[in-house]
């Protein structure tokens, strides 16, 4: 068996891709794969993971904490998503992003250290990523996070770097989730490894968020009768719909960070893109990009 762990990060997913997982677990189910409602498993890890303190469960833990997460007696994948398996909100930015994820993800693969484990994660924008965590952070506890920080020093790069160094072997999938839209089917089977041609279903959620009722009323009609014959294809069309029927409040996205000129968030941006090459370079981690 294989473990997946989808890392998150915060203020990218949003439960999506576990809810829509969910929908299919009977289907993914025939084909070996575990999907574990999240509320058998997060609180269960984290007490875990607190009283291991870092050592490798033993046998006898690993089958009753698997015991409590699955009904399923055997599977070849198991599916874990929590945006707070490398850190909480308010200590996602102690002056780089998720300083302690290496350790963090670490911990949870040692409560399984005979299971092979991976990382799947979606990475965002500095320039809409930290007022985003900001407003996240502000809902339970206002707490001023970026004001001890550079936000031109922030590299994802350094943090994939860190998952790397504690856990030497684990392959990485990542993406960008400015481009999720676009690459939705492919991160779902990245994630789930699904058969390819295994019809899901309801996995129009974070399209629905986007474009409004009509345009993607049409673009399902037009899908059916003109289907498309490849991922490039598919991805033109959902392109040309996003184009001509998006929510204009949804992909305009405004940074409301007293200081940040349009001057400042494109530098932001240009650094972003510049170590977005700089992931896909690095060897052990796979890349989805539109």
């Amino acid at each position: 068996m294989r473990i997946v762990y989808h890392l998150g990060v915060h203020c990218t997913d949003e439960d999506r891709l576990v809810r829509c997982l969910l929908k299919n677990r009977g289907v993914l189910a025939q084909q070996g794969i575990a999907v574990p409602s999240p509320n058998r498993y997060r609180r269960l890890l984290r007490s875990t993971l607190e009283d291991l303190k870092g050592s490798a469960a033993s046998t006898e833990t690993q089958a009753l904490v698997l015991d409590q997460i699955m009904d399923e007696d055997e599977a070849e994948r198991l599916i874990l998503s929590w945006d707070s398996f490398l850190s909480f909100p308010p200590w996602a930015l102690q002056g780089t992003l998720y300083n302690v994820a290496g350790e963090r993800a670490r911990g949870f693969t040692q409560i399984f250290p005979d299971i092979e484990a991976e990382f799947h994660l979606a990475i965002r924008n500095p320039a809409t990523f930290l007022p985003a965590l900001q407003q996240l952070i502000n809902v339970k506890s206002p707490k001023d996070i970026l004001s001890a920080v550079d936000p031109m020093s922030l590299r994802w790069s350094e943090m994939v770097r860190q998952l790397q160094r504690h856990n030497p072997g684990v392959p990485i999938t990542l993406w960008c989730d400015e481009e999720t839209p676009l690459i939705w089917p492919e991160v779902l089977q990245a994630v789930s490894g699904h058969a390819p041609g295994t019809e899901l279903i309801d996995t129009d959620e974070l399209l629905a968020m986007i474009m409004n009722d009509i345009g993607l009323s049409r673009m399902k009609a037009y899908c059916i009768e003109h289907p498309p014959q490849s991922i490039a294809q598919r991805r033109r069309i959902v392109t040309a719909f996003l184009e001509k029927f998006a929510r204009p409040e949804k992909v305009e996205v405004e940074v409301p960070i007293p200081g940040w000129t349009d001057e400042y968030v494109a530098e932001l941006t240009d650094a972003y893109l510049a170590d977005v090459e700089r992931i896909r370079r690095m060897p052990g981690v796979t890349l989805i990009e539109a």
